[in-house]
Parts: structure tokens; C-alpha cells; sequence
């Protein structure tokens, strides 16, 4: 059974930091994964994506949060991560976790065309205000 649960949301001021974690089912283990956010009356847009395999990994961030943002994995744990430093107001959104059926997707693919994503989060809020 499919199944992505988020988790480390909350309320943040503007310059701090938070670390998402995204808890993955044991199948998408070979599957690319990725955070994406939506705003109110924006639509849902990729953050970043990241994509291992046993002797490389590749990565996709957004450009307004490169320098800001790191996603990474623990294969292990079938867990991905996201961690935001100097966080924005800009940022504030629903963060939600999301991974394709297919796992030959590449990160560019899932992040930038998130109609490759199948499977998603239930979502996390994340607000960053004064």
C-alpha cells in the first residue's frame, strides 16, 4: 500500500529554519521522491526532488530555494528530508511529499511536471511569520 506521511510542519519566523521528514512505503525504495508546496490560490508547484541509486544521486531544486533548502534520503529508513534554512514568508505553504509509479521518472521531470507524481502526502502546513 501506498503511503507518505509528513511530518515537522509548524510556525517559524522569518529567517529560521525547519527540517521536513517524509516516511515512505517500503516499495518506493528504488523511487524517486520530492516536496512540493502550494500556497493559498496558488497551484501546487515541485520544491525539490532527489533520486538515488547505488552509485549516484541527482538532485532538483527550485530556484527560490537553492542556497536555502537540502533534500536528502536515508534509503534505510525510506525517509527523505528536507531541510529549510532562512526561511521567508514566501515560503509559507501546505508542504506535501509526493513520489511517481514510475521509478525511472527523473527529478527534473517529477519536480517541474508534477503530474508524474501518483502517490502524495496528506500535506503539512509551514508558516513563516513575525
Amino acid at each position: 500500500q501506498a503511503q507518505l506521511v509528513e511530518s515537522g510542519g509548524g510556525l517559524v519566523q522569518p529567517g529560521g529554519s525547519l527540517r521536513l521528514s517524509c516516511a515512505a512505503s517500503a516499495f518506493m525504495a528504488n523511487s524517486p521522491l520530492g516536496w512540493f508546496r502550494q500556497a493559498p490560490g496558488k497551484e501546487r508547484e515541485g520544491v525539490s526532488c532527489i533520486s538515488t541509486s547505488d552509485d549516484s544521486t541527482s538532485y532538483y531544486y527550485a530556484e527560490d530555494v537553492k542556497g536555502r533548502f537540502t533534500i536528502s534520503r536515508d534509503k534505510a529508513k525510506n525517509t527523505v528530508y528536507l531541510q529549510m534554512n532562512n526561511l521567508k514568508p514566501e515560503d509559507t505553504a501546505v508542504y506535501y511529499c509526493g513520489a511517481p509509479h514510475f521509478p525511472m521518472t527523473t527529478v527534473q521531470a517529477l519536480c517541474v511536471t508534477t503530474s508524474w507524481v501518483n502517490y502524495w502526502g496528506q500535506g503539512i502546513q509551514v508558516t513563516v511569520s513575525s
